[in-house]
């Protein structure tokens, strides 16, 4: 087995991988040297221990969940485009290298099973629900059900992409749309 330095973003890249690929059991230095083909040493390099790692995969996690995805979008200035921004670049889910859109899914499972990704789950899911009441405020729509509905959808979608390989953006915009032109005349 190679001896290779890896970075610590290659760790955590590679720990979303084996997540969204094989769930939390994957989560150990011995199982991800093999992944990396190299040895244990990297891996503590870089991280303390095992929960150190998780943790710093949940702060990654909830960094690029929420922060990087609403700092992209925030150059929109018209809030309907905003809206629509938001629908394309959420069912895009995470790059590749990082588990892709599968990555969202795994944690979620992962959370039934960790109460620390539990807690960081509803962190996020309270960030962005906000968020989105937000921005339908700004539209004009205040029924704090049309952003359950439309994050609901986008939890859906991420679930069934992961299964069957499909692009949902275009259906998550179908019902920004829909949702939009239902509340255009009110």
């Amino acid at each position: 087995m190679a001896k290779n330095r890896l970075s610590r973003e290659l760790w955590l890249a590679a720990g979303f991988k084996a997540l969204t690929e094989l769930g939390p059991v994957a989560l150990k230095a011995e199982p991800l040297a093999r992944r990396l083909e190299t040895t244990k040493g990297s891996f503590y390099w870089h991280f303390k221990d095992v929960p150190e790692f998780q943790s710093a995969m949940l702060a990654l996690w909830e960094e690029r969940a929420y922060s990087d995805i609403v700092a992209a979008i925030s150059v929109v200035d018209n809030p309907v485009k905003r809206l629509r921004a938001l629908s394309d670049l959420a069912t895009q889910g995470a790059p590749e290298e990082f588990g892709g859109i599968g990555a969202e899914p795994a944690i979620r499972a992962w959370a039934r099973e960790n109460d620390a990704v539990t807690e960081a789950m509803d962190r996020i899911d309270a960030k962005r629900m906000a968020y989105l009441n937000e921005l339908l405020g700004e539209i004009g729509l205040t029924n704090p059900e049309l952003s359950r509905i439309i994050y609901g959808a986008l939890l859906g979608m991420q679930e069934l992409s992961t299964r069957d390989g499909e692009d949902n953006t275009q259906a998550l915009g179908t019902l920004v749309d829909l949702v939009l032109a239902l509340y255009e005349d009110t």
